[in-house]
């Protein structure tokens, strides 16, 4: 058998992660579907041993995106499938794995461009990486990091038939007086830009497509920080609406 076509050994394709996520998304519900639908989400990458070295990153401050490859280490299964139900089709037609974004995955790999904060070390020490208008849920593994190249990387004249463009309908947003006076009293610093990261969160109405139109009086929660954000879905004669109940 010629080297070309010898499969790996399976210790071949042993990876280890260079980092792990400290994210504002504390589980996949609210989590944005794509990176940069939300430019509010904040998280730290803390370097993990021996890639916590800050000559590793030397010249990365002049990058103003990055690539992160990470593992969607919440959605690993024993048994891969070949077809995938993707939300932005409503979850009724069914495409090819390969041909979605799905993180039900053969590898569970992931592929997403996140805004570069900037590297620094954080209060006990460790290296971090701050990053923004991401998708990522508190823990993920990353595997690597590599600048975005808006020369290679950006081809504007690209196309996906079936999500061709970016959604569009965003639900309007309402806070209760409660939520109001609980936005009023968090300290800013902890939690950045959060009343609008709250907004992106719900506006685009984070169910389940099988939930959508029903169950209009349930109320939601989304572990944002370690803060839960209650939200319910409303809608009359003047439209559909999101009524955000209470932050604590």
């Amino acid at each position: 058998m010629s080297r070309h076509n010898a499969r790996p050994s399976a210790d071949a394709m042993t990876m280890t992660p260079i980092a792990f996520v400290r994210s504002c998304f504390k589980d996949k519900f609210g989590v944005p579907r794509q990176p940069g639908l939300t430019r509010h989400a904040h998280a730290t990458l803390v370097m993990a041993s021996p890639f916590n070295r800050e000559d590793a990153f030397r010249g990365l401050e002049t990058a103003s995106h990055l690539w992160l490859i990470f593992q969607f280490h919440e959605a690993i299964r024993a048994e891969w499938r070949p077809v995938v139900r993707p939300p932005r089709l409503g979850g009724n037609q069914k495409m090819g794995v390969f041909s979605s974004r799905s993180p039900f995955r053969p590898n569970s790999l992931g592929l997403s461009v996140v805004r570069n904060e900037g590297l620094n070390r954080d209060a006990d020490g460790h290296l971090v990486l701050n990053i923004s208008d991401h998708d990522l849920i508190d823990g993920t593994p990353i595997l690597d990091i590599k600048p975005y190249l808006p020369f290679a990387d950006s081809v504007p004249q690209a196309s996906l038939g079936w999500a061709e463009a970016p959604p569009t309908e965003k639900l309007d947003v309402l806070f209760t007086p409660e939520a109001e006076d609980q936005l009023a009293a968090l300290d800013c610093a902890r939690y950045p830009d959060f009343r609008a990261l709250i907004e992106d969160v719900v506006s685009y109405d984070p169910r389940p497509s099988f939930r959508r139109g029903r169950d209009e009086d349930r109320v939601y929660g989304a572990h944002l920080y370690d803060l839960n954000v209650r939200f319910r879905f409303e809608q009359d004669e003047t439209g559909k609406r999101v009524l955000v109940l209470t932050v604590c």
